[in-house]
């Protein structure tokens, strides 16, 4: 077996950190089944586990005030595939004060380990799989006015 797959946190975090998908896996993990459709194979159905997206940012220490609720609004979340796919995910959706969704970073899909191939982004709510994101390579937390470079 090769070397597990990495994900580096990086942006607006007091920690910013690597994490391996067996790293991720000591986390509190959750289990979701799901439907999407794919615009190029149709209708997909899958089982995934692994930590809350909230989670596994909420290690690295985000440098949010947490205090308030309104200037939480402008941190956004960019998640980055090793395929060159990112999706955009804005901080109000995975915040349980907001939307409170439970997106995943899934280190299982069906029961198969993803240590190698890296961790997928798992939006369970959304129809249209778009931002599912595999093999994530990095996520980046920052304000909508700085660039995500």
């Amino acid at each position: 077996m090769g070397a597990s797959a990495k994900v580096r946190l990086h942006g607006h975090l007091d920690r910013p950190v690597e994490l391996t998908v067996e790293e991720l896996r000591a986390l509190p993990a959750h289990r979701v089944r799901v439907s999407f459709d794919c615009l190029s194979e149709g209708e997909q159905r899958h089982g995934y586990e692994g930590p809350a997206l909230w989670d596994v940012l909420r290690t690295a220490g985000p440098r949010i005030d947490f205090t308030g609720r309104k200037q939480r609004l402008r941190f956004l979340l960019s998640v980055s595939g090793a395929d060159g796919h990112r999706a955009v995910v804005s901080w109000a959706e995975i915040d349980p004060e907001f939307g409170g969704r439970r997106m995943l970073l899934a280190t299982s899909m069906d029961g198969a380990p993803l240590d190698e191939a890296g961790p997928q982004l798992v939006v369970p709510d959304d129809h249209c799989g778009a931002r599912y994101v595999s093999g994530v390579t990095a996520v980046w937390l920052g304000p909508l006015d700085e660039p995500t470079g």
